[in-house]
């Protein structure tokens, strides 16, 4: 800072500073005050340091050091009391004050949750396409349903309960079998000593003899590939049909 802007001599920046603690009394480190009075005293900063520790030195204001930083706080001692109405006064203003800022985080909250549910709205522009989407799936439908409405080849009530009493009849038998199936295949699995996948593919394998002109060992990865001719229905990716 040039010389020009050194602000005030060091008795008129201490008597800001003193002043200006006690007003807020609340600590300070030379540093805030410097950045909170700056503008509008024009204080340079080591002017601020230079006052302070004048003032700490004088007694005027208790000093504090916390590690590296020291901070500055008016003496209570050389303060004036509060009479029992200026506490009540101030008692009351703590109250209201409390009660706006409660009110003022209780509006922030709603207007929190708006501006989430807003968030996560779709757009003017986003609504207008999802409705020209809707309205041209509700025309393909009544298209549709126009077209099953002239047909010729209607199934009768009849004809339909007769499907899904063959459906019942055919699921039922497709359940029982497979519980055959598979307790059969428990039983049998129970004494084998390897996989099921494997007893699948060995079962079926037969002890092939080498043909001519045909390695013996290609013969015996034929014989092996040959299936015991069971096919369950999750290898062809079928699934039993839920009850109609």
């Amino acid at each position: 800072m040039s010389k020009g802007r050194e602000g005030p001599a060091a008795g008129g920046a201490a008597a800001v500073l003193l002043q200006y603690l006690r007003e807020q009394n609340r600590p300070y480190s030379a540093q805030d005050a410097f950045g909170n009075l700056q503008r509008e005293h024009g204080l340079g900063k080591a002017a601020v340091v230079k006052a302070l520790e004048q003032l700490a030195q004088q007694g005027r204001v208790r000093e504090k050091t916390y590690g590296k930083q020291k901070i500055y706080f008016a003496d209570q001692e050389q303060l004036p009391a509060a009479s029992d109405a200026e506490l009540r006064a101030l008692d009351e203003a703590i109250a209201a004050l409390s009660a706006k800022v409660q009110a003022a985080q209780q509006s922030c909250r709603h207007m929190e949750a708006e501006l989430k549910e807003l968030n996560g709205s779709m757009t003017t522009p986003e609504v207008a396409r999802e409705i020209e989407e809707l309205r041209k799936d509700c025309a393909n439908y009544m298209e549709k349903l126009e077209r099953i409405k002239s047909a010729t080849n209607h199934v009768t009530p009849e004809e339909k309960e007769k499907v899904c009493s063959e459906q019942k009849l055919y699921c039922k038998e497709w359940r029982r079998r497979k519980r055959m199936a598979t307790e059969l295949l428990d039983a049998i699995l129970e004494g084998y000593p390897k996989s099921k996948k494997q007893f699948f593919v060995s079962t079926g394998a037969v002890a092939a003899l080498p043909g001519r002109g045909q390695r013996p060992e290609s013969r015996s990865v034929l014989a092996a590939q040959e299936e015991v001719g069971i096919e369950t229905d999750e290898e062809h990716n079928v699934t039993l049909p839920a009850a109609v």
